[in-house]
């Protein structure tokens, strides 16, 4: 075989489970490499296994607890090999009986802790929640794929313990100035937020930031909470939490479309409480309008929203609009206020089994941009904070000058967060992109060019 040509190679280990983002991490190291040119590295989940077909591997006979290594290169014994030394990195490392830390929630709810955070498969995040709620903790639940008889169940349970339940499918919360999941940094300040959305509780965050007003806490409840399943139980106790607060002057509550028996019990519940309250339901106002009224409530003024018009003009022969985003409800308020297109939630529990979340891992979503036809707007988000990717443009702006569509990004993040918002949205400007900090206004940008 001579130097110059390319051959696949897939592997596959038996019972070798490494996590997503470790595993997404090795995937863009080997990609990386020279003379590589596709890699990935992840657990033999059926989405998996269909991205690598696509992607154009034969694929050997595996299952969900195998590990794939697959590479095309002109060198392929050196990528795997490359492979496996950064696998065997992620070894247990040794401990002592002195340093070993607690091995199960209900131990770790033994020593002194104030909230306890559940970031296990959906199957097992059950048991370690209830163990929390039983040691009379609040727990964060970040996992997704928990039955939603288990929520009710569990947030029932908390509710007779006189605890918070966050979540399940809980990616941000801010604390007393502390993040959990994907949090952005956030000036400390008056409003408190209850947030049946992580994404959605982001851009308000966000936006509230460029207007200089900060927030006490934010509470995110899961986004089925105030579905007809859940009934909404965290998001009241949250609500009466908050109401408690003294560094809380106005709480606004943010929810994708709630059940409508549910958004009149909470409604009921909001006009007991001494706090006033924004909603930010939608489909009722979208999340930039709904922020602005915050503002206006507290005597603030409402600034205008940065945003960087792109250099390029392929927006000329647009004609379906398609949404590619990484946060549920900001589809969802794209696809309401653009009116019109296709929009996939690639942050949705069917794209994240055994992968890591695409505001960590952009592999699909650089799919998606390379299918985009030239006829085609891709409207999407890059969000920004901590856990969120380093440096989303390194991957995706490369994606966004190579597609032959016209793209609009909502660039959802402060000035104050690690991947440097303003070098951001210029790389995917310098890439052909326009770049709005308002989702919505993203979305009504997108919706006058088609």
């Amino acid at each position: 075989m001579s130097a110059d040509t390319v051959a696949d190679m897939v592997l596959v280990r038996k019972g070798a489970y490494v996590d997503s983002i470790s595993l997404m991490r090795i995937s863009r190291a080997l990609t990386e490499m020279s003379g590589v040119e596709a890699a990935m590295v992840a657990m033999a989940t059926d989405l998996n296994l269909a991205v690598l077909r696509d992607l154009g591997f034969t694929v050997p006979q595996a299952g969900p607890g195998d590990l794939l290594i697959a590479v095309r290169a002109r060198d392929t014994g050196a990528a795997v090999e490359e492979a496996d030394r950064q696998l065997a990195s992620f070894g247990r490392p040794e401990t002592t009986t002195a340093d070993q830390p607690p091995l199960t929630t209900r131990s770790a709810t033994g020593t002194p802790a104030d909230l306890v955070l559940v970031s296990t498969p959906g199957e097992h995040a059950f048991a370690e929640a209830l163990d929390a709620v039983q040691a009379g903790l609040p727990v964060m639940i970040f996992s997704d794929g928990v039955p939603v008889a288990q929520e009710r169940r569990l947030k029932e349970l908390a509710e007779a313990a006189d605890v918070l339940v966050m979540g399940p499918d809980c990616g941000t919360a801010v604390i007393g100035g502390v993040g959990l999941g994907f949090a952005n940094v956030l000036t400390p300040g008056p409003v408190g937020v209850v947030a049946a959305s992580g994404t959605g509780a982001q851009q308000v965050t966000s936006l509230l930031d460029w207007a200089g007003t900060g927030v006490s806490h934010v509470l995110g409840v899961g986004g089925r909470d105030l579905s007809a399943e859940v009934g909404g139980l965290s998001t009241l106790r949250a609500l009466r939490m908050l109401d408690e607060d003294p560094a809380t002057e106005l709480i606004v509550l943010i929810s994708k479309p709630p059940s409508p028996e549910v958004a009149a019990t909470v409604r009921e519940a909001v006009g007991r409480l001494r706090t006033p309250v924004v909603p930010a339901l939608l489909p009722e106002s979208d999340l930039t309008e709904a922020t602005e009224r915050v503002l206006r409530a507290l005597g603030r003024p409402v600034p205008e929203w940065p945003s960087w018009p792109a250099w390029s003009g392929k927006q000329s022969r647009t004609k379906a609009i398609k949404g590619v985003y990484s946060g549920g409800t900001l589809s969802t308020e794209a696809a309401l206020v653009a009116g019109k297109g296709e929009f996939v939630d690639y942050g949705d529990d069917a794209y994240t089994r055994g992968r890591a979340h695409p505001m960590i891992d952009p592999t699909l979503r650089v799919e998606a941009l390379a299918r985009a036809q030239e006829t085609d707007l891709v409207l999407m988000d890059v969000v920004l904070g901590h856990g969120a990717d380093p440096d989303p443009a390194a991957s995706l702006a490369h994606a966004v000058a190579r597609t032959p569509a016209t793209v609009v990004i909502a660039l959802i993040g402060t000035e104050g967060d690690p991947q440097d918002l303003h070098r951001q949205a210029a790389a995917f400007r310098e890439a052909g992109a326009a770049v709005f900090t308002s989702n919505a206004q993203a979305a009504r940008h997108a919706r006058s060019l088609v």
